[in-house]
């Protein structure tokens, strides 16, 4: 579903009718397997570890994922929805068209990921790692992500619409151009090259300049 509010335009997931129903167990998840059109749902995987997994035209529904480890993960027209995934590893992964939608994603690892028309609504990703990501067309919607990690990752039209940004550790990664106004920021961590060109309010860039070591009088 489209919201007014965001700017950025992101691709969603295209799905086929009729998809079947996926039955995942500890036997068909292995390295470099495949899993594609379908759904899954009410369901709980637990202690799973796979490297380099593929998820095409899947619906994740009310699933949590406990212990999981997916390094490597392609993840391509999936949806999210109403999931905890919470601690996941998906270190290394490849997102293209994917949305998660309240989803609990608190300490969700996506380090070292690239990331390519991700949308983000209404999720809890607090202490989520982000670092060395490779963002393009991405969206945080009505998202918790503080203290979230999204140090020395690279951004292309990214986009944080009301979300809680408190504590979050930006630095060495270019915010020139990303609208933080809807967003509390308050003690985010930058360097002053960071948020050369981010749009902030004036109220956020007092906050900002003491940050960077600024007195304003």
């Amino acid at each position: 579903m489209e919201d007014k509010k965001i700017k950025t335009k992101v691709l969603r997931p295209i799905f086929d009718t009729g998809l079947d129903i996926i039955d995942l167990s500890r036997e068909n998840i292995v390295d470099e397997t495949i899993f594609s059109f379908g759904t899954i749902c009410d369901s709980s995987l637990e202690n799973h570890q796979a490297d380099k997994l593929t998820f095409k035209q899947v619906i994740f529904k009310k699933v949590i994922f406990n212990e999981i480890i997916f390094r490597r993960i392609e993840l391509i027209n999936v949806r999210f929805e109403n999931c905890d995934l919470s601690n996941v590893d998906f270190n290394e992964a490849l997102l293209h068209k994917v949305e998660f939608i309240n989803c609990k994603i608190i300490g969700i690892n996506l380090s070292e990921a690239t990331l390519r028309d991700v949308t983000f609504e209404d999720c809890n990703g607090q202490y989520g790692f982000f670092s060395y990501s490779n963002c393009k067309q991405v969206v945080f919607l009505r998202c918790q992500l503080t203290y979230s990690d999204f140090k020395n990752s690279l951004f292309s039209k990214v986009e944080f619409q009301e979300s809680n940004l408190l504590q979050a550790q930006l630095n060495f990664t270019n915010l020139k151009g990303i609208d933080f106004t809807s967003c509390d920021i308050e003690g985010i961590g930058v360097n002053i090259t960071d948020v050369n060109g981010a749009i902030v309010t004036a109220m956020q860039a007092v906050a900002l300049s003491s940050l960077l070591g600024l007195v304003v009088k």
